[in-house]
């Protein structure tokens, strides 16, 4: 497949291509130019001149547009899904979710960005009006992980246009393949230029940050590479809006049926093969029930299926690369190393020869020296840790340099009240971890970076807010030069 740029597909001025590898059995699926800082600058300049025509279209011819990608992105769900499973790996009820999840947060950013361009506020004077605006950016960059190639571009891309800006993407090298059929199936009844992708790798991405001409980038990945884009964009003063990944705490508490405690638990943490952002990977469970909930919940993982994402059967699918495997092996290795104990898991499975599969692993022994309870882990592990008391449940929680979710499994709500007020992190889970909501802000504290996705703040990262101060009679003010007193 090609770049999307200016309304059109191209391959621009790239030589070399990427090949897309499909993580369950290893196969090439498709090659993808390697953007280069020329295929950049045209996209850019093609986003810049559409972004004057655009701002200036009324709201609701916005919201039109947006509504209609959404019916096509709807018409074209089961296409979408599939492309996304043989991409990335999830298994495709997953991925069913998240093209559902993708076209709606297009219809309801269509009618938020319809319904508010600022405010107006008390004037000083009674002959004077003040007033707030709200104004697009320009340009907007949007770099795109791959573990939820089509959700997360949505989050980004659909409150940018909603807001007036025109944007121009760079999708992960590992899957760009359903980003650029959203472009063919959704976009084309958009004016050239509105929406534009250019494929690559890190160099590319790089161009898109260090373009004179992208006032503000949207990102969403590594907190080494956020801290690389934010080392390029200060110089030029940049509006960043960073989601850098996490290390969610999940705390059981001793209330909770052990049913619930093992399913949610589960969850939480393997959704997706653990690659998810919002991941709990550090599992908190009161002392007096952790010999009994590691057992069942051990039992429990070890009856879940690895396989193909397109399998019906399939509950995990793979890891999206080896390297990946590699370092969440080199996790578990460090650990036992340390005294940890996998109860079940943690291995490749020899029945899948083929494709990036690991076992889903319980582990039990753990403590905070280990690199699996401090560094992001991004695999399918789910590391046990007891605690004594709710005070020491609340410390081991917030012993992290992460604060994107945190969940907690109780019906205490002394301890709920307590949890929500004094955990660091952006979005708590009470019962029903991972679960979003669209009128709901998504995003961290602490290293996890700034910026909150989805809700009215999701929109406003968009906005540059601008204060009128009017004064509609235009006298001359008593205050102004020169001071001292009156002369006749």
């Amino acid at each position: 497949m090609r770049m999307y740029i200016n309304g059109a597909f191209t391959s621009g001025s790239a030589s070399d291509k990427i090949a897309v590898i499909n993580p369950a059995t290893e196969e090439i699926l498709d090659t993808v130019p390697v953007g280069t800082a020329v295929d950049v600058n045209t996209a850019v300049s093609a986003a810049k001149t559409a972004f004057f025509g655009w701002k200036r279209t009324p709201a609701f011819e916005r919201a039109g547009l947006l509504h209609e990608a959404a019916r096509k992105m709807q018409d074209h769900a089961e296409e979408l899904a599939h492309l996304l499973t043989v991409e990335e790996g999830k298994p495709l009820e997953e991925n069913e979710e998240e093209v559902f999840w993708t076209y709606d947060t297009f219809n309801y950013y269509a009618e938020l960005g319809r319904h508010e361009r600022g405010r107006f506020i008390p004037p000083g004077d009674p002959d004077q009006l003040n007033f707030v605006i709200k104004e697009p950016y320009g340009v907007v960059g949007c770099i795109i992980p791959w573990n939820f190639p089509l959700l997360l571009l949505a989050w980004k891309l659909a409150p940018a246009l909603a807001a007036g800006n025109t944007a121009v993407i760079k999708p992960s090298e590992y899957t760009p393949l359903s980003t650029l059929k959203l472009m063919e199936i959704a976009f084309d009844h958009f004016p050239p230029g509105v929406v534009n992708v250019v494929t690559g790798a890190g160099a590319t991405g790089e161009a898109l940050v260090r373009h004179p001409d992208v006032p503000l980038i949207a990102f969403t990945g590594s907190v080494a590479t956020g801290q690389r884009i934010a080392s390029i964009a200060a110089p030029m003063m940049k509006k960043l809006h960073l989601e850098l990944g996490g290390k969610d705490p999940l705390v059981i508490g001793p209330d909770v049926a052990m049913e619930l405690a093992v399913k949610a638990t589960a969850y939480a943490g393997l959704i997706n093969a653990g690659q998810v952002c919002t991941s709990s990977e550090r599992i908190y469970v009161h002392e007096g029930m952790i010999g009994r909930f590691s057992e069942e919940l051990a039992e429990f993982v070890g009856s879940l299926r690895l396989g193909s994402g397109l399998d019906p059967d399939t509950d995990i699918g793979p890891m999206l690369r080896p390297h990946f495997r590699e370092k969440v092996e080199g996790q578990l290795a460090e650990a036992v190393q340390a005294g940890a104990k996998v109860l079940v898991g943690g291995k490749r499975p020899s029945h899948l020869p083929r494709g990036f599969f690991l076992e889903p692993a319980v582990i039990v022994n753990v403590d905070h020296r280990m690199a699996l309870m401090r560094e992001e882990t991004f695999g399918p592990t789910l590391p046990l840790m007891p605690y004594r008391d709710f005070d020491e449940a609340i410390a081991l929680a917030n012993d992290t340099t992460m604060g994107l979710g945190a969940t907690l499994l109780s019906h205490d709500a002394r301890l709920v009240k307590r949890f929500f007020e004094e955990v660091k992190a952006g979005t708590i889970w009470i019962n029903d971890p991972l679960t979003d909501n669209f009128a709901g802000p998504f995003g961290g504290m602490k290293m996890t970076g700034g910026g909150r996705e989805l809700g009215q703040e999701g929109l406003d990262e968009f906005y540059e807010v601008k204060h009128v101060h009017w004064d509609v009679e235009g006298k001359i003010k008593s205050y102004w030069f020169p001071y001292g007193k009156e002369t006749k």
